[in-house]
């Protein structure tokens, strides 16, 4: 079922799954998803859920609706869409659309990550396969296995990145923060960066190594 994950400042506020064909984000209190704040115009953008397909549309609000830092009018979103409202980040996610985006991991001082998956045998045709190892703070020494085609890390809000598996090999992406990941100490760019194993990312103060067996 697609959802909306609605956040500010790195912080989850609500989840809310889209059940209704027509689901209405404003400040006036008679919206489905009310967000109260100045910069939300009173009935700011609508999303529509059609069959398989959702779109938001902006209803002319002030200061306009955003996906992944564009201004839109009308949009179709994708499993893993930032919908910026104000001050506010809204994620979009459809695991019926994309059942391989993986949920995003977040590292929390003094909360460690999941423990890794048991890795699986080697099969008689070797698949390409990844993991990383975190490097720093509490969380050091644990690893976590790649199984997802994308995999976001990071601290919302603060530094996000996610890490890709295409046909042959990983590539690195800074997808949102306004603090940027570094690569073997040199802070990424826009574009998607090829990773090899060994290589160190910093990730918000977190270490982390991608290991490629």
């Amino acid at each position: 079922m697609p959802k909306l994950i609605v956040s500010i400042d790195g912080v989850v506020i609500k989840e809310v799954p889209l059940t209704k064909e027509r689901t209405s984000l404003g400040r006036r209190p008679y919206n489905d998803i009310v967000i109260d704040n100045l910069a939300v115009s009173g009935e700011h953008a609508v999303v529509h859920l059609r069959g398989d397909h959702v779109e938001i549309e902006d209803l002319g609000s002030t200061n306009g609706t955003y996906i992944n830092g564009q201004a839109v009018k009308h949009h179709t979103l994708h499993t893993g869409d930032i919908i910026d409202i104000g001050k506010y980040k809204i994620r979009f996610l459809n695991e019926a659309q994309h059942p391989d985006f993986e949920k995003t991991m977040i590292f929390k001082p003094g909360q460690l990550p999941p423990a890794p998956v048991p890795r699986p045998a080697a099969a008689s045709a070797p698949a390409m396969s990844a993991y990383i190892k975190v490097l720093s703070g509490a969380a050091s020494g644990r690893e976590v296995d790649l199984v997802k085609i994308v995999t976001t890390i990071g601290k919302p809000g603060v530094a996000v990145a996610s890490i890709t598996k295409r046909p042959h090999g990983y590539v690195l992406t800074h997808v949102d923060g306004e603090q940027p990941p570094t690569l073997n100490g040199q802070p990424i760019g826009t574009d998607p960066i090829p990773l090899h194993s060994g290589d160190v990312l910093d990730l918000a103060g977190t270490q982390m190594q991608f290991m490629q067996r």
